[in-house]
């Protein structure tokens, strides 16, 4: 499943409030600045920060 590209363009990271990166590999949004990675459920992507998981080599 994809990511609706008008969409990506206007979320940002809940914590840093920079752009995200939507990796279709993982279905995640990842936010590079913050270290974590958002799942994206159903084309559903979400923004909770106690839902995101630490990239890897970065702790949360």
């Amino acid at each position: 499943m994809s990511l609706d590209p008008a969409l990506l363009e206007k979320l940002v990271c809940p914590v840093t409030r920079t752009p995200l990166r939507y990796d279709p590999e993982s279905n995640e949004l990842i936010s590079e600045a913050a270290g974590l990675a958002y799942p994206v459920r159903q084309g559903v992507p979400v923004m909770l920060v106690e839902e995101a998981s630490p990239l890897d080599g970065q702790s949360a």
